[in-house]
């Protein structure tokens, strides 16, 4: 994608105050586009974009989930970029397959606690199973959202799903398990800061340290 239309991409996006996550996501999409077909992406037509569609679900074996984000960037950018009055390329329609999600047993969680010997990590799987939080609340958490006055003990969560403030539960035992992790991290900015402290710890590696747990055996 030139520089010029990147540009007006994101000044776009900044406008409509689209997140960072949302922002680098649409133009992953537009520029996967770019590079599939090797040209500037306005001079692509609507039957080469819904190619593009087919070969991520039938060939790269994208799930529909990843395909309709993918959607989601590059309609926004012929739309409101190139300023494109008709598009015609869609996804097909979400398969309807539904899943029972995977409910652990007290027994498994505390195996699964049991099994994490670092102490972030085994805090931060306690403050996302006690406090009921979504992975992205979870990871932007930072000290002063931790509201520990006996007469609140409560969790702030800022711009969760629908990018709604509300306030979740804390409770005592996890507020103990915390104290013990401030006292070993001294968390700055974020409470469970990455590898560099300005920044959070990221999805990938809260996932990473969750596969592990269940790796190990009981």
């Amino acid at each position: 994608m030139a520089s010029e239309l990147r540009t007006q991409f994101i000044n776009f996006m900044t406008m409509q105050r689209f997140s960072r996550y949302t922002k680098k996501n649409y133009l992953t999409a537009v520029k996967g586009l770019a590079m599939f077909y090797n040209q500037s992406p306005e001079t692509l037509t609507n039957d080469q974009i819904q190619e593009y569609f087919r070969h991520l679900l039938e060939d790269r074996k994208y799930s529909w989930g990843t395909c309709n984000n993918y959607f989601s960037g590059i309609a926004s950018f012929y739309r409101n970029v190139c300023k494109w009055e008709e598009t015609t390329f869609k996804i097909p329609p979400r398969p309807r397959i539904r899943k029972l999600p995977v409910v652990f047993s007290i027994e498994e969680v505390k195996r699964l606690f049991a099994a994490t010997d670092n102490i972030k990590h085994q805090v931060l799987m306690k403050t996302a199973y006690s406090a009921g939080l979504r992975l992205g609340e979870l990871i932007r958490l930072q000290p002063h959202h931790i509201e520990s006055d006996p007469s609140r003990m409560l969790i702030r969560v800022d711009q969760g799903k629908g990018k709604k403030d509300r306030y979740t539960i804390l409770a005592k035992r996890l507020l103990e398990d915390l104290k013990v992790y401030w006292r070993k991290y001294r968390p700055g900015k974020w409470l469970f800061a990455g590898r560099k402290a300005e920044k959070h710890i990221s999805a990938g590696a809260v996932h990473m340290a969750f596969i592990n747990a269940k790796k190990k055996p009981a």
